[in-house]
């Protein structure tokens, strides 16, 4: 055991941004000692007080002991969670889980779908810090313009040296003048170098197979593709058995497994 894996530590909400209509990304700042650091693709089990605990993974990591989580409202604790103001006291434990695999000179393809992008937005940080040069690639999608998370910064990134950013959406409304289509179309043709790349995939599982598939058809191994798993997690520790998937305890063993592990498992409808 490590500290945070059974006992809630407070964390005090010191900055809530609204992203989209059902999405927020909080800043959560220590009200005394601050949790072991997250790596990229790593989550935390955040706790609102009288309702509930839900699994949140980090959205950035700004390296000065405060917590960054991207929520979507999507039940009760989620529910309190995004509406938390600022001052607001919530509990965190962690950090858990498996992160992406961002280190070493492999040029880099992130694919998002939606909030799936939270998961990722760390990884893509730590990709261009560490080798600046080092190519990275991000492919994200929404169902619209509106539920794109993170507008001004996938903006900024769209015009980054290093970094070719492809956005796209389902259906296009407002004033939305990009490109219209699910996130396997560019991917099919956006250009990569098989031998030397890492696909890090996050979105509805549905969107990742047919994005694995298409990887598959450009030459890309199954061992450089990585996936991140979602399941009901209620303890963070590989106890209580609910985040079961096959031989995989999502919590301990997930979230981030390669697709050579998740493939198998994600095509039975049980599971």
């Amino acid at each position: 055991m490590k500290p945070g894996d059974l006992f809630p530590s407070p964390y005090r909400v010191s900055h809530r941004v609204r992203e989209t209509d059902d999405v927020v990304t909080l800043t959560l700042v220590p009200e005394g000692g601050s949790l072991p650091a997250f790596l990229p693709g790593q989550f935390a089990m955040l706790y609102a007080p009288g309702v509930g605990e839900v699994p949140i993974s980090v959205s950035a990591i700004p390296g000065d002991g405060t917590l960054v989580h991207t929520i979507r409202a999507v039940g009760a604790v989620s529910r309190a969670l995004h509406d938390a103001g600022t001052g607001t006291v919530v509990g965190v434990r962690g950090p858990f889980g498996t992160p992406w695999r961002v280190e070493g000179d492999e040029d880099l393809l992130f694919v998002a779908g939606g909030i799936g992008l939270a998961p990722l937005r760390p990884a893509i940080g730590r990709a261009l810090a560490q080798r600046p040069g080092r190519r990275v690639i991000l492919i994200a999608g929404a169902r619209t313009p509106a539920d794109l998370p993170y507008r001004r910064e996938l903006d900024d990134l769209s015009t980054r040296d290093g970094v070719e950013a492809v956005l796209t959406v389902d259906r296009a409304v407002g004033h939305w003048a990009g490109r219209v289509g699910f996130v396997t179309e560019p991917l099919a043709v956006h250009p990569f170098d098989p031998e030397r790349t890492i696909a890090l995939l996050c979105g509805p599982e549905p969107m990742m197979r047919f994005c694995a598939r298409t990887l598959f058809a450009r030459g890309l191994p199954v061992d450089r593709i990585e996936v991140s798993l979602e399941r009901n997690m209620q303890c963070g520790i590989g106890s209580c058995g609910h985040c079961q998937l096959g031989p995989l305890l999502v919590c301990r063993d997930g979230p981030v497994v390669g697709y050579d592990i998740a493939e198998p498992l994600l095509t039975v409808k049980e599971l």
